[in-house]
């Protein structure tokens, strides 16, 4: 499909209309006013996992894939044009040591996809590279850091890391680590921000690099919010809200300060970070599973574990939410902090199999974009949240570094 950019409606130009297709009849045959919308607009999505999921099983995602949330197809079907694959690091790696390879390796996978399949992507490192691809009828591959343990303390691995692509990077993961305390972690070594960490926040911004408030403790969020010169993202994060005792997600108070900052919280889709009631699903099921293993002296790799789980998913099945639940986590945070700090953050291949009914596959925004026009929302309102609100976050960035 051709698709031609005309209209800015924010800073320095974030969401732009559809004005031809090559096949006509594929217009008409679209069925729904949420599947015009997701092909007329940039559609831009935070937090993906392809490259996590790839390296533990390569499979080419230009074509149909068997498995998996993301691939060409059903990108393309679902209007997808801007997903932010992440390189994601687990904790562990903190520990073992390997972190930087393992960033380098997924690098080099995201830039194979694209070598193998450059007629359906490409590398976006820029605001103006995602319009250019949208225009061109290429979806984009931005990169963000899960973890930024990779850093290992030196900023000339900042440096290399923005070189080699990557345009955010989500501070921490489910452990502390040498920048941040981790939301997940009891263990709040640094109270918040390392001196390390906090003198990376001040170069994140210097050199162009979106700082990713996921993941953090509360207090890191907060030192961040005081530091941070440039507007932050939430890359795939919902609000708390709905859950109260999961620190992962954002308090009313820091969606507050967000908003102040300037800053953009993506909606993760993830039934975990949606419903309590899945919430508290997963929370029991963890705690029966750790009362299992110890009775029984097995670890969550043994054949035992595996079987526990579909055991117990069969006597208790898992509550998913629904498409109406992610929207109550739109519309809590629009009411509060206004149209222009929310977006995506599906979480797509990270979050397994706890997707909501509805929006299971990257095929899936029009039903999101659906529901957010049976609620009421304009077309302009839609087109900020699908793009415009990152975009706009992501070019403050660029301008701030420019001018540091």
């Amino acid at each position: 499909m051709n698709k031609t950019m005309i209209a800015s409606t924010f800073l320095l130009a974030t969401t732009f209309i559809l004005t031809g297709c090559e096949n006509e009849a594929e217009v008409k045959n679209e069925k729904t006013r949420g599947a015009e919308l997701a092909q007329k607009y940039i559609i831009l999505d935070g937090h993906i996992d392809v490259p996590y999921r790839l390296e533990k099983n390569w499979q080419d995602v230009s074509k149909a894939t068997s498995d998996g949330d993301f691939d060409y197809p059903r990108a393309k079907a679902g209007g997808l044009n801007a997903p932010f694959m992440s390189i994601y690091i687990p904790a562990v790696l903190q520990l073992t040591g390997g972190s930087k390879e393992l960033a380098d390796k997924l690098i080099d996978g995201v830039e194979t996809i694209v070598a193998n399949a450059p007629d359906k992507f490409a590398v976006a490192t820029s605001v103006k590279d995602v319009q250019q691809h949208f225009a061109q009828g290429l979806i984009s591959l931005p990169m963000g850091m899960e973890n930024g343990s990779p850093i290992e303390g030196k900023l000339e691995n900042l440096t290399h890391f923005y070189h080699r692509g990557v345009r955010y990077i989500t501070l921490s993961h489910s452990k502390a680590n040498h920048i941040s305390d981790s939301s997940y972690d009891p263990l709040r070594p640094a109270r918040g921000l390392t001196d390390f960490g906090k003198a990376l926040v001040a170069e994140m911004n210097n050199i162009g690099m979106m700082i990713d408030v996921s993941h953090i403790s509360d207090d890191s969020f907060y030192q961040v919010m005081e530091l941070s010169k440039a507007p932050v993202i939430a890359s795939h994060s919902s609000a708390r809200h709905f859950t109260p005792e999961f620190e992962r997600n954002m308090s009313d108070e820091m969606l507050m300060k967000l908003a102040n900052n300037g800053g953009v919280i993506q909606i993760n889709f993830g039934s975990t970070f949606i419903s309590k009631k899945s919430r508290a699903h997963k929370d029991t099921y963890k705690a029966e599973l750790a009362k299992f293993l110890t009775a029984n002296t097995l670890t969550k790799a043994s054949p035992e574990a595996k079987q526990f789980e579909q055991d117990y998913l069969q006597s208790t099945p898992f509550p998913y939410a629904s498409l109406d639940d992610v929207l109550d986590h739109f519309d809590h945070v629009i009411q509060l902090i206004g149209i222009e700090h929310v977006g995506i953050g599906s979480d797509y291949d990270g979050v397994g199999d706890s997707l909501p009914t509805g929006l299971k596959d990257v095929a899936s925004y029009p039903n999101l974009i659906d529901g957010l026009l049976e609620r009421g929302y304009s077309e302009a309102d839609i087109s900020k949240i699908l793009s415009g609100n990152v975009l706009r976050v992501w070019s403050e960035v660029e301008h701030y570094a420019a001018a540091h």
